[in-house]
C-alpha cells in the first residue's frame, strides 16, 4: 500500500465515525484543515534547523495536547476564533471557522490517534498533498453537501493545462478557484516541464506564480491549505487564495495564464432580509468601467472579467455552459468583441455526464489577448466535439485523461495551428462564416446524433430532464431579450409622442 493510500485510509475511517454526529463530509475535511495546519505549525517551529513559529504559543498545537473534556473543547473553539481574526494565510484558512466535533472525546481521538501521531512534515508533498486532494474529491461525491459545484474533473483540468502549457516564468490566476485545482496541475506542469530551476525561479513558483479567489470562505480555506500541502504559498505569507467577489472590483494586475471553471449558476443576485426576517433575491447587474456589456449574466460576466485581467498575449483556457454561445443581446456582442479583439482559436465541446451538477451543458473556450488592432485577430476557430454519441457518467463511466487524449494531439500544444488537421470530431471554421452566423451564435454541430435514431442509446432520464430544463431557460432569457427590446421601443416612442403639439 502507498503512503497516500495509507493516510487517505486513515483519515477517512474517522469520517464515518462522525457522520453519526452530524458532521457531514465538508464539515469533516474543514477540522482536518485546521488540525493539519497546526501540527504542522507545531513541527515547523520544534524542528532542529531553521525552526519558525507560525502561531503564538497560546494558540498552538501543545494546548490541544495538554487539554481534555470540556477544557479541549473550549480550547479548541478558542483557537479557531483568534486565528481567524489574522492576516494572510492564517486568517484564509481559520476565517469563520467552527467546531463541528461535539463531543470532547473524538476529538481528542481525533488530535492525538489520526494527527499527531503522524510526522506531516516529513513526507513529501507529493503524499500529503495527493492525500488531500484525495479527501476534496471525496467531498465533491457528497451531493448533499453541494460540494461538487467546486471541484472540476481533475482529468478535464490535466487536459486544459497540457493544451495552454504554462511554463515557470508565467503568472497563473484563477478567478472562481474552488479548491484549487487549476492552480495545482498548472504548478505541477511549470514544475515538471522547467530543465533546471534557479533559485529566483523556485521563489517565483512558490509564491508568485500562481493565484486564486474565490467567494466563499469554507472553499476557499480547502483551497489554500490544499496550496500550502502541495508547497504552494507559505503559512507565514500572504494568501494564495482571495476570499472575495472578484466580479466586484477593477483588476489590480495582470496574469498572462487564466484557467477557470466560473459557477454554472446563470445570475448573479444579492440575497436581502426584509424587515419580517424574509429573504428575497434580487438579480444583480454588474457595472465595470471595463466591462462591454452590462448584465446579471454570471458566465459572461466571468467571461468579461477574464478577458480583463489578461496580459497582453496571456491565454485563457474557460469552462463555459452553452448559453454563452447562443444567447442574443449582451450575449451576441461579447462574441463578437471576442472574435474581433482576441484570437479565440480553440473550443471543446464536454459531453453530459461529466460535471456533479447532472446534464449540464459546458465547453472549453480557449482564447489569447492580443493588442488592439484594425483587423479581427480570431481568423479560425476549431471545434472539437467530444459531446456527440458520447455518454459519461460519474460512477459506472467517469471520464478519464485518455478520453481526452485525442483532443489534446489534435490541438498540438505548442505548434504552430496550421498545422493542425481537420477530423470526424476536429473542424475548423473561418471569421467569416462565423461573423456571418445569426447572432454570431458559436453553438456549432455536425455529427449525426446516433441517440436520435436508436432508443437504446438514449441518456439517462436525469440527463434528459435536465436538458429540458436548460433549453427551456435559455428559451425564456431569449424572449425576455425581446419583450425588454420590444418595451424599449414603446418607451421611446411615448417619449417622442409627449414632445408633439396637442390637436
Amino acid at each position: 500500500m502507498t503512503d497516500t493510500r495509507r493516510l487517505v485510509d486513515k483519515l477517512w475511517s474517522y469520517c464515518n465515525v462522525l457522520r453519526d454526529d452530524g458532521v457531514g463530509t465538508i464539515e469533516y475535511t474543514e477540522q482536518l484543515t485546521y488540525l493539519l495546519f497546526l501540527k504542522m505549525a507545531h513541527e515547523r517551529e520544534n524542528r532542529p534547523l531553521n525552526p519558525e513559529r507560525i502561531v503564538p504559543s497560546h494558540l498552538s498545537w501543545q494546548r490541544l495536547l495538554d487539554a481534555d473534556g470540556d477544557e479541549l473543547e473550549i480550547t479548541y473553539r478558542h483557537i479557531l476564533e483568534e486565528l481567524g481574526r489574522r492576516p494572510g494565510v492564517l486568517g484564509t484558512i481559520f476565517r469563520k471557522a467552527q467546531n463541528r466535533i461535539q463531543d470532547p472525546a473524538k476529538l481528542k481521538r481525533l488530535v492525538v490517534d489520526l494527527i499527531d501521531r503522524e510526522s506531516w512534515s516529513a513526507m513529501g508533498t507529493d503524499v500529503k498533498g495527493d492525500a488531500y486532494e484525495e479527501l476534496l474529491s471525496k467531498g465533491a461525491e457528497d451531493i448533499k453537501s453541494g460540494a461538487g459545484q467546486y471541484f472540476t474533473p481533475r482529468p478535464l483540468i490535466a487536459a486544459m493545462v497540457d493544451c495552454v502549457q504554462p511554463t515557470v516564468d508565467d503568472t497563473v490566476i484563477d478567478p472562481a478557484s474552488g479548491t484549487g485545482g487549476f492552480l495545482l496541475e498548472a504548478h505541477r506542469h511549470a514544475a515538471e516541464h522547467a530543465e533546471q530551476l534557479t533559485p529566483t525561479q523556485r521563489e517565483h513558483l512558490r509564491d508568485r506564480f500562481a493565484h486564486g479567489v474565490e467567494i466563499h470562505d469554507g472553499t476557499a480555506r480547502l483551497a489554500a491549505m490544499n496550496l500550502i500541502l502541495h508547497g504552494m504559498g507559505r503559512p507565514t505569507g500572504d494568501s494564495p487564495i482571495d476570499v472575495r467577489d472578484a466580479l466586484i472590483h477593477l483588476p489590480a494586475r495582470r496574469w498572462s495564464v487564466v484557467l477557470s471553471n466560473p459557477p454554472f449558476g446563470r445570475k448573479s443576485s444579492l440575497t436581502m432580509v426584509g424587515a419580517d426576517g424574509r429573504e428575497a433575491r434580487e438579480d444583480r447587474e454588474i457595472e465595470r468601467q471595463d466591462f462591454v456589456v452590462t448584465t446579471s449574466n454570471k458566465q459572461l460576466n466571468f467571461l468579461q472579467h477574464i478577458a480583463s485581467i489578461m496580459d497582453i498575449n496571456g491565454r485563457a483556457a474557460v469552462v463555459l455552459p452553452d448559453n454563452v454561445l447562443f444567447e442574443g443581446g449582451a450575449g451576441e456582442k461579447l462574441r463578437r468583441r471576442l472574435l474581433q479583439d482576441f484570437d479565440l482559436h480553440t473550443m471543446l465541446r464536454l459531453p453530459t455526464g461529466i460535471f456533479y451538477a447532472q446534464g449540464v451543458k459546458a465547453n472549453v473556450l480557449f482564447f489569447d489577448k492580443k493588442p488592439a488592432g484594425e483587423r479581427p485577430w480570431t481568423e479560425r476557430l476549431w471545434v472539437y466535439d467530444l459531446r456527440t454519441n458520447s455518454h459519461f457518467t460519474l460512477k459506472q463511466n467517469p471520464l478519464r485523461r485518455a478520453h481526452l487524449d485525442d483532443f489534446v494531439a489534435a490541438y498540438k500544444p505548442g505548434q504552430p495551428r496550421s498545422e493542425r488537421k481537420e477530423a470526424e470530431r476536429f473542424r475548423s471554421f473561418s471569421y467569416d462564416e462565423l461573423i456571418a452566423r445569426d447572432k454570431a451564435n458559436l453553438d456549432i454541430t455536425w455529427l449525426r446524433d446516433s441517440s436520435l435514431e436508436d432508443l437504446d442509446d438514449l441518456p439517462s432520464p436525469e440527463v434528459i430532464a435536465r436538458e429540458i430544463v436548460e433549453d427551456l431557460t435559455a428559451a425564456l432569457v431569449e424572449f425576455e431579450a425581446v419583450a425588454a427590446a420590444l418595451e424599449a421601443g414603446s418607451a421611446v416612442d411615448d417619449a417622442q409622442g409627449d414632445d408633439e403639439p396637442l390637436t
